[in-house]
């Protein structure tokens, strides 16, 4: 995708470990304002800040985020994104959830609320359910 001189910059930061509706719903929000450049959390910085190493790596999430039509390009982050990250990219907005806590001015912030009852503990919870009811018998509360 090319571009325009007026379109603006839009990133979205996220790790995507387990991609869901919510994650396309941010990214089609972000899609309606500009040109979308995912920063995508790296394997190390989700097992630093997360504490356990992403069902799919860095590479296969990537994978998945640029099969997506409302992204345009993805691009390796840290945990954090900082001014001179956005500027690096020469980004205008950072979109994200609600759950921000990246030290970004509000100027170049966007604010969503989160897709209500989904997040990707949820899903690691259901899935490890699911897998203890196959295993066992048993479910995990």
């Amino acid at each position: 995708m090319t571009v325009s001189a007026h379109e603006l910059r839009v990133m979205v930061d996220m790790s995507a470990t387990l991609f869901h509706h919510g994650h396309v719903r941010l990214l089609k929000a972000a899609s309606e304002i500009g040109y979308v450049i995912v920063a995508l959390t790296s394997d190390a910085e989700v097992e630093a800040h997360k504490g356990y190493k992403p069902e799919l790596d860095y590479e296969m999430r990537k994978e998945v985020l640029e099969a997506i039509r409302y992204v345009d390009e993805v691009v390796p982050c840290n945990w954090l994104i900082e001014e001179s990250f956005l500027n690096q990219y020469c980004i205008d907005l950072l979109l994200h959830g609600a759950d921000n806590s990246n030290p970004i001015s509000p100027q170049r912030l966007k604010i969503l609320p989160r897709t209500p009852g989904i997040s990707s503990s949820l899903l690691r919870a259901r899935v490890l359910r699911a897998a203890a009811q196959i295993i066992g018998g048993n479910e995990i509360d």
